[in-house]
């Protein structure tokens, strides 16, 4: 068995240590590099707290590139740069898992006819746990019942964007299954909560006469993410184009989810 090469960019950052922790516990998948403005020039495992393993972290993709084969690349940085990382990766035919989310329709839209024109397959979710997708998958099955609803979405206080990506993708699947259309305004109210503590939580509350329905989710440590991220990256290697982890999981939308595809776009702006 030839194991794939993985590299992973925002390698320093508190979900890019849980990957690299993760890759290196699994025999089909090998850790090649990542990449880390403020930690490049460190051991990936040592920053990991994994121990020393003689792989330096670089400065930029490119280096990266240069100094390694990579076929896959796991991005959990932040927009601006996962963008630049993935268009690099793209021209160098390495294929993309990113959980980076603030990306706008346009730039997606822009990053799919790229992977495609170059025969390069993309996973492009705003979030990774299972539960999550879960909870997003419910919530489009419940919404031609219950036509009011409301999404309180809660995170660390250190994300950059608010709503959350995985707030807006809840909306747009909440509009498609209503047969509302897939515009870029959030088909919900959404509330946003900053707060030390916090790692990333979501409620759907849904609203009828006389009741109230809750779907929720809580991750309550980023090892959430993993099995999806590990998920993505066996699995990348055999798409082309950009696609979701929900195609990978669920396939065909759900029974009532009112007939329009639950998964034309990753997430919207």
């Amino acid at each position: 068995m030839v194991a794939l090469r993985v590299a992973v960019a925002g390698a320093s950052g508190k979900v890019g240590r849980e990957v690299v922790t993760a890759l290196l516990r699994e025999p089909d998948l090998q850790l090649v590099g990542g990449i880390g403005r403020r930690s490049a020039g460190q051991d990936i495992g040592e920053v990991a707290g994994a121990g020393r393993i003689g792989i330096p972290i670089d400065r930029d993709v490119r280096q990266l590139l240069q100094r390694t084969p990579v076929d896959v690349l796991v991005d959990f940085t932040e927009a601006q740069a996962a963008l630049a990382h993935a268009f690099a990766c793209v021209d160098a035919g390495v294929h993309l898992v990113v959980g980076t989310t603030g990306m706008s329709r346009a730039e997606l839209e822009d990053l799919e006819t790229r992977c495609r024109q170059r025969g390069v397959g993309a996973v492009v979710s705003p979030n990774f746990a299972v539960g999550a997708l879960l909870m997003m998958r419910l919530a489009a099955i419940v919404a031609p019942y219950m036509p009011r609803c409301e999404i309180v979405e809660m995170h660390h206080d250190a994300k950059l964007d608010a709503p959350s990506g995985t707030a807006l993708r809840t909306a747009a699947l909440i509009a498609q299954a209503r047969g509302q259309g897939d515009d870029d305004r959030p088909a919900v109210p959404i509330h946003s909560v900053r707060l030390p503590g916090l790692v990333a939580h979501q409620a759907v509350i849904f609203g009828l006469e006389g009741q109230t329905l809750t779907i929720r989710h809580d991750s309550t440590s980023r090892r959430s993410y993993v099995p999806g991220v590990l998920l993505a990256v066996r699995r990348v290697t055999e798409l082309r184009g950009v696609h979701s982890l929900e195609e990978i999981l669920f396939g065909a939308p759900p029974a009532g989810a009112g007939g329009a595809g639950l998964t034309p776009r990753p997430y919207p702006a």
